[in-house]
């Protein structure tokens, strides 16, 4: 596995490898990595091939905290990513330092308007601005053929298939399954910062998503009677304070009155000062 910390010599090697027709697929990740991560880079793997090479960056992005956000907090792993990346079969890893992403006086970023208004977006106004600023950067560096995001942020991944659209990015976007522990709780690297009594409370997360495709399952179509049974079944769990909860059209995220062939439970939840993403994607057998 080779290590770059630089751009420069990260854009020497993709050179090289793009005049050797070389095919490089891209797993961008802050670090911290677990289970999940790990399976995003099994699947560039078998995206990738005998001659393609997977890309893996690892970096905490700050553009992409707000104010009082967990940037100091958080997990840096940087010994144990390594190996994890070694024993998955990376063949690039990317580290670099915040100065060298971004220059002191940058002033310029990438600004999705529409499907970054709601959900995550509406209490962290500068997060998606955040994220596509750093992704755009590295699919210029890095010039990849496809790239694996996590299903388990689904609005972050809906944002950057609208970000390779609206820009024609040459790139395939894969998106992974949510990887989850054997409780059923998403993994997360901030299920670290979770105290013992709240990582027990947290698994109502699934329950409350997997009550919602029960309901589906039984016919119910209506958004509302979803979303009323979701936030009931979360405030049973002592410690939890619901951040959202929204029932939403997968393609478009825009909020459904009537669920017709497809639906995204999406669900953000504090237990103290830890807050945790999940979803139940859901779309109309045919």
């Amino acid at each position: 596995m080779i290590e770059f910390q630089q751009i420069d010599e990260l854009q020497q090697w993709v050179q090289q490898e793009a005049a050797a027709g070389r095919s490089r697929i891209l797993v961008p990740t802050m670090g911290g990595l677990h289970q999940g991560h790990l399976s995003l880079m099994d699947i560039a793997k078998k995206r990738a091939g005998e001659e393609g090479e997977v890309v893996v960056s690892l970096f905490v992005n700050p553009t992409q905290f707000g104010p009082g956000e967990d940037l100091a907090a958080y997990p840096k792993t940087l010994d144990q990513d390594r190996q994890g990346c070694e024993e998955s079969g990376v063949d690039v890893l990317f580290v670099p330092e915040a100065g060298v992403m971004y220059a002191k006086d940058a002033s310029l970023k990438v600004t999705e308007v529409k499907l970054s208004s709601g959900l995550c977006g509406r209490t962290r106004p500068v997060h998606f601005d955040g994220v596509c600023t750093i992704v755009s950067k590295l699919f210029n560096l890095i010039q990849p053929q496809a790239a694996v995001f996590g299903e388990k942020d689904f609005q972050q991944l809906a944002i950057i298939r609208r970000l390779v659209r609206d820009l024609n990015y040459p790139i395939e976007i894969i998106g992974g399954p949510i990887v989850r522990e054997d409780d059923g709780l998403a993994m997360s690297t901030r299920n670290l910062n979770l105290s013992s009594d709240h990582r027990q409370e947290a698994v109502v997360l699934r329950q409350a998503l997997l009550e919602a495709g029960k309901m589906l399952g039984d016919g119910e179509r209506n958004a509302e009677h979803i979303q009323a049974h979701v936030e009931k079944r979360l405030m049973e769990s002592p410690s939890a304070i619901p951040n959202y909860v929204e029932v939403v059209h997968p393609d478009t995220l825009q909020v459904l009155d009537e669920v017709t062939d497809a639906l995204l439970v999406a669900v953000a939840v504090f237990f103290g000062s830890t807050r945790l993403i999940d979803n139940l994607c859901w779309r109309e057998e045919k």
